[in-house]
């Protein structure tokens, strides 16, 4: 018997919009309700993506990193993931639940960074084999709300900014946008979830979406 394809769902946002939380909890959420979800992070959720990973966040005083070696680096990352992990479990009929995808190099890369939006989507589509997400949830909050948030939860983890993280303010605006920009561009994938509110009703509106996209 064939397997019904798996459905990805791509959580999107800046830093401190609740992306890692709430894709925790609609994985929690979709295994209540009896699905299989496999959850994955970019970069990283492979041996060689954490690896690279490691050297997209790490802030090195003595050598700045172009944006063409930090392009390619996600790329190779995303390559990596898509083959041996989100595509075997889509096509089992797992549904794959991804924190950060294709759009978070658009956003980052390109609005932020300058690169050629055109060249990053000839090469993402190489990187995922031309796979595009089933629904992107975008979590849209403030850059001052969502920098409070990172705030605190480096201070409860004992940690301190990534590479990316310590990027100033306007870089930070620039991404918002760019993902804002991408959203009106494609209604029909993305989600816009207000993120500014209480994470109970953030996460009911998360799978209200998630839900019909389920059924189809």
């Amino acid at each position: 018997m064939e397997h019904k394809r798996g459905k990805l769902i791509t959580f999107e946002g800046i830093e401190g919009s609740g992306k890692s939380t709430h894709a925790r909890l609609l994985a929690q959420k979709m295994r209540a309700e009896g699905y299989e979800v496999v959850e994955v992070r970019e970069p990283g959720g492979t041996q060689i993506g954490e690896a690279i990973r490691l050297l997209l966040s790490r802030k090195n005083s003595r050598e700045v990193m172009c944006p063409q070696t930090e392009l390619l680096l996600f790329m190779a990352s995303r390559a990596q993931l898509v083959q041996t992990v989100i595509l075997p479990a889509l096509l089992r009929g797992a549904h794959v639940i991804c924190d950060r995808f294709s759009d978070s190099t658009s956003a980052y890369q390109g609005y932020a960074r300058g690169c050629d939006l055109k060249l990053i989507a000839n090469m993402n589509a190489f990187a995922v084999q031309n796979l595009s997400p089933d629904m992107t949830v975008l979590l849209d909050v403030g850059l001052r709300t969502g920098f409070k948030r990172l705030h605190r939860r480096n201070q409860r983890h004992g940690t301190e900014k990534d590479r990316i993280e310590s990027e100033n303010m306007a870089f930070h605006k620039r991404v918002r946008e760019g993902y804002l920009d991408l959203a009106a561009k494609k209604p029909e994938r993305f989600r816009v979830v207000d993120a500014n509110r209480p994470e109970a009703k953030v996460h009911a509106d998360i799978w209200k979406a998630v839900r019909n996209v389920l059924e189809r």
